[in-house]
Parts: structure tokens; C-alpha cells; sequence
């Protein structure tokens, strides 16, 4: 850490000096300009950087499939507005992983195609993704995805169960983009004034959005094991739709804490889940009781989907513990 003793020029402007060996490092000289945020109590300093696109280039050199994929979706959640994909010959298959790749990520679209390179652009403006819808449609549709899993199971509806499994990509897609927006926020001052939320804060809904994604993908574990299994008993259903109402109560009651603005509601609401939590215990019990006389394969495959729901709950625990950490009062 350096300090700077503030000083007063022309009888009224305070003024204070530059580390030299930050100016160097980021290029600044006299005439520079610099740009300054608030945050709080604190004024967060950074270079004026016109340049409106962060360009970063990627080696898919022997990258084919998922691995492509995922490498896509790295360099977009870390933040590149443009993505050069290099190579010495774009194959068929890349070709095909890499339009994947961007139908999977809010805004990334391919601006130009050769036989060696792909440029992948982010075409949306920051200043318009909302961190808040993207986490309010992350939790309707998680939790649509959990009420109809669990619907699917109890009428046997193939076709429903594989509805769900195809609404798990519009999660991911939510999911990347918060994660890109938070990652951003961290990194730059000015990313963070324009999703106009305090860093803070978007933390807590990144927090969040990660336990909904992850309730998503266990709804999308019990539609798979609905393929496979089949009718169930109907007392083993009913309490099975009982678990998912409990689980699913406190995934909602966490989530309105963590949106409401009031912070005494907020953690009444957040207290209240949580305290839901041993009762889905207790549940998860009895249902294992109940499937316990049933084929051991088909007895496993329902205890999956019990131990989803109340892994849900947790998940749902977890919002809550947030939306305490978010309606405390600030140091």
C-alpha cells in the first residue's frame, strides 16, 4: 500500500499524486486522463480506456467437441468481447462445436469465417443485460423445470421429462451470462457502473444464480431417471410431490429474501427457510422407508431422485445464507 498527502491548489482544489510506477505501467503521462467510480466511502481510480472491445485470441490447435466448447465458453465468461478462434485448418467438426458454442451464450454471434480463423463478437451492450431478470428467469424456470421432473415422474410422462431436459440449456445460457457480467464487474470499474448494481451485490446474485443452475441440473437428473423408470408406486409419488412442495417452498422463500429491498423482511424471509431445512431431512427419511421394499435397482434409482430434491433444499439453504449476508448492515 502507498500513501499520498492530499493538497489544496488555487485555494480550493484538492489534489494528489500519481504512484509513478502505476502511471508507467498503465501508460499514463501528463495529459492522460483518468476516470474515477464511487463506491461507498471509496473512489476507485482506473486509466480512461477508450477502447470499447476486450479482444483476445485462442489456439484450437487439436481442440475438437466439448473441449472446444468449453473453451469457448471460458474465454467468453472471462470477459472477451472478441473472440479470434486460430488454426491452421478449420474443420467440419469444430465448425459445427463452435455454432454450438455460441446458440449456448447470450449475445456471442460469428462475425467472420475463413478457412483458418472463426471471430466470435459479444453483440450485446453491457449497459443492457439486467443481472436481476437474468437471475429472477433463472429461478422460474429451475423451478419449473423441478415441479415438472417431479409431474413427469409421478404421470409417467416421457414426453414432459424430455421437455425438462431440453429447458436445462436456457439455464446454462443465464448462468454464463452472470457469471460473464460478474466477472467483468470484478475486473472493471466501469463494466460495474454499467450493470448499475454494487459490486457486492452482483456478487450475491452470482452466488445465487449458481445454486439455481445447479437445481436445474438435478430437475434435469430426475426427467433422465423418469425415462428409465418407469411407473411408481402411487404412496412412493405422494411423498415424492410432498418432498419436491417443501424443497421447492424454501428455494422460493430464500429467493424472495435475497430480492427484497426491506432488510428486516429480508431476513425474516431468510430465517424461515432456513429453519425449513431439518423438516426436509426428516421427509427425505421416511421417503427412504417407503421405497426401501421395492427392486433394489428400481429403489435406487428413487432414492437418486429423493437425494435431488433434497439436495435442492440445501441449495435453496444456501440463497438464503446469502440474503442474510446481503440484508446485514454494512461495516
Amino acid at each position: 500500500m502507498e500513501t499520498r498527502k492530499v493538497q489544496i491548489t488555487g485555494g480550493s482544489t484538492f489534489t494528489v499524486s500519481l504512484p509513478k510506477t502505476w502511471a508507467t505501467d498503465n501508460g499514463i503521462k501528463a495529459g492522460s486522463e483518468v476516470a474515477f467510480f464511487k463506491e461507498d466511502d471509496s473512489l476507485v481510480l482506473t486509466p480512461n480506456d477508450e477502447s470499447t472491445h476486450v479482444e483476445g485470441t485462442l489456439d484450437i490447435v487439436g481442440l475438437k467437441g466439448d473441449e472446444l466448447m468449453r473453451a469457448i465458453v471460458t474465454m467468453y465468461v472471462s470477459g472477451f468481447d472478441i473472440i479470434t478462434l486460430e488454426t491452421s485448418r478449420v474443420t467440419a467438426e469444430q465448425r459445427r462445436a463452435i455454432r454450438k458454442a455460441t446458440q449456448g451464450l447470450v449475445g456471442l454471434e460469428v462475425i467472420e469465417e475463413t478457412s483458418d480463423h472463426v471471430v466470435l463478437q459479444d453483440l450485446l451492450d453491457s449497459a443492457e443485460l439486467s443481472v436481476l431478470n437474468a437471475i429472477t428467469r433463472m429461478r422460474l424456470v429451475a423451478l419449473s423445470m423441478l415441479k415438472d421432473a417431479v409431474v413427469a415422474l409421478a404421470e409417467n410422462d416421457d414426453d414432459l421429462a424430455r421437455d425438462v431436459m431440453e429447458r436445462d440449456d436456457d439455464v446454462d445460457r443465464l448462468w454464463f451470462m452472470i457469471s460473464r457480467v460478474f466477472r467483468s464487474a470484478l475486473r472493471n470499474p466501469t463494466a460495474a457502473t454499467e450493470v448499475g448494481l454494487p459490486r457486492e451485490t452482483t456478487f450475491d446474485y452470482h452466488s445465487s444464480a449458481r445454486q439455481l443452475e445447479r437445481i436445474a441440473d438435478h430437475a434435469t437428473k430426475i426427467a433422465n431417471i423418469t425415462l428409465e423408470l418407469g411407473a411408481i408406486p402411487d404412496d412412493a409419488s405422494t411423498a415424492i410431490e410432498e418432498l419436491h412442495t417443501d424443497a421447492a417452498t424454501i428455494v422460493e422463500m430464500a429467493m424472495d429474501a435475497l430480492l427484497e429491498d426491506d432488510p428486516e423482511r429480508a431476513t425474516r424471509l431468510a430465517n424461515d427457510a432456513s429453519e425449513k431445512i431439518a423438516a426436509i431431512d426428516k421427509q427425505t427419511r421416511n421417503v427412504d422407508n417407503l421405497i426401501r421394499d421395492l427392486n433394489p435397482q428400481r429403489a435406487q434409482l428413487l432414492g437418486l431422485i429423493v437425494d435431488s430434491l433434497s439436495r435442492s433444499a440445501d441449495y435453496g439453504g444456501n440463497i438464503a445464507e446469502t440474503a442474510l449476508q446481503k440484508a446485514a448492515p454494512r461495516p
